[in-house]
């Protein structure tokens, strides 16, 4: 780096792996949610019970999306540190 400051290749650089981590967020995020939907459709669940289980999924799915963008962007963050 540049006396702390970012080139231009850096900046881009880091907008494509934030766009690419939160792509990536939001796909594994609706793939749990699918897998919730699909087992509420395939054991053909309902009332409160398809209610509980799109509702875990959704929060997995949450859960799942968040620590994918944390974690990609934390490993961009040390390879970036570490000047890879």
């Amino acid at each position: 780096m540049d006396m702390g400051r970012e080139s231009r290749w850096e900046k881009d650089a880091m907008t494509v792996e934030i766009v690419f981590a939160l792509v990536t967020a939001v796909v594994l995020a609706g793939a749990v949610f699918a897998v919730a939907l699909v087992l509420v459709l395939v054991f053909d669940l309902a009332g409160s019970a398809s209610k509980g289980v799109l509702t875990g999924g959704a929060l997995v799915g949450a859960a799942a999306g968040v620590g994918r963008l944390v974690r990609v962007l934390y490993r961009f963050d040390a390879e970036r540190r570490s000047g890879n």
